[in-house]
């Protein structure tokens, strides 16, 4: 009798372009892979919708289940997810794939249904899974004093960007859901970022239950970190300041591994992000304190948009 092979069991959590890129590369390996989504979006399209419909906004859902989708077999659904309608209709702005999932969620009654319905279709590797099915909302405080509701006014501030965030939290409280929960408990590794510190990674570490799984699984914890500090998030922060924050929010002490780019970026491009008042955001000697191994690598690909190349970072993960 031919035995089963038994795959690394992986953990993404986080939301946004960064859980694409890391999601995009690991399929390509033979790892079980699972993304724990963050909920809290509350603008553009998901925004809407979360307010129009009452659902769980979806934006960070679908960007995932792409970042898993077959890529060659499933092209027109994946062509079908990633369309978003333009200025001359009334649905400006919508995605198609956003409202493929608000639509499928109405219909069958169950959020975590519709999300499974859709990866089926989608043929993905994996499973896509939100951090919590509570429906709330993340705030910042300010070092003024200040605070500042919904991540879409964190992610794009109309406040003083330049005005540091003291601390951030769910409101109503939200509670980490079973299967995630689950998932984090059976990992071998668990990967946290990259992504917007307040906006898309801490929010998921703010769900009742999360401390507490993180310190009960034996998994070797892994911070990926950003490419570029972001104006209103971490500006004059250090890679450090950054994997410190994450720490805290997740009460743990150390890392396992911190992995962190260290290939030079094009000067045209570095003038073009300065302009947004952003910087790229480099190893110092703290980072060392905060982990049992920093790993350094050439980590990022394009020249006017720098992100991470998705197979060079998967397979440092796959190895680990």
């Amino acid at each position: 009798m031919a035995v089963r092979e038994k795959h690394k069991k992986i953990v993404v959590i986080g939301g946004g372009t960064g859980s694409f890129s890391v999601l995009r590369g690991l399929k390509k390996h033979p790892l079980s892979i699972t993304a724990v989504v963050s909920m809290f979006d509350s603008g553009g399209s998901s925004g809407i919708l979360r307010d129009e419909f009452g659902v769980l906004p979806p934006g960070d859902v679908r960007r995932c289940l792409l970042a898993l989708s077959d890529e060659k077999e499933e092209k027109v659904l994946r062509d079908l997810f990633m369309f978003r309608f333009n200025k001359r209709t009334s649905l400006n702005g919508h995605s198609f794939g956003n409202l493929f999932l608000a639509a499928l969620s109405s219909i069958m009654k169950d959020e975590m249904k519709a999300i499974e319905k859709a990866g089926e279709l989608l043929k993905i590797k994996g499973t896509v899974l939100p951090v919590s099915l509570n429906k709330s909302h993340v705030h910042a405080k300010l070092e003024d004093g200040s605070v500042i509701k919904g991540e879409t006014n964190i992610d794009v501030p109309k406040h003083n960007g330049d005005i540091r965030i003291e601390k951030v939290f769910l409101k109503p409280k939200a509670r980490l859901g079973k299967d995630a929960r689950r998932s984090i408990l059976e990992a071998d590794v668990i990967v946290i970022g990259p992504g917007d510190l307040y906006s898309s990674l801490i929010p998921n570490l703010l769900t009742d239950g999360m401390k507490d799984v993180l310190k009960r699984s034996k998994a070797k914890k892994v911070y990926v970190t950003n490419l570029m500090t972001k104006w209103g998030e971490t500006n004059n922060l250090s890679i450090s300041d950054c994997a410190r924050e994450i720490l805290s929010y997740a009460g743990l002490s150390r890392f396992d591994y911190i992995i962190s780019n260290n290939k030079k970026m094009d000067a045209d491009a570095l003038r073009s992000y300065r302009r947004e008042k952003k910087q790229p955001l480099l190893i110092d000697k703290e980072v060392f304190k905060l982990a049992g191994k920093v790993i350094e690598a050439p980590l990022f690909s394009g020249k006017k948009v720098v992100r991470h190349d998705s197979n060079a970072l998967a397979k440092i993960i796959a190895k680990l």
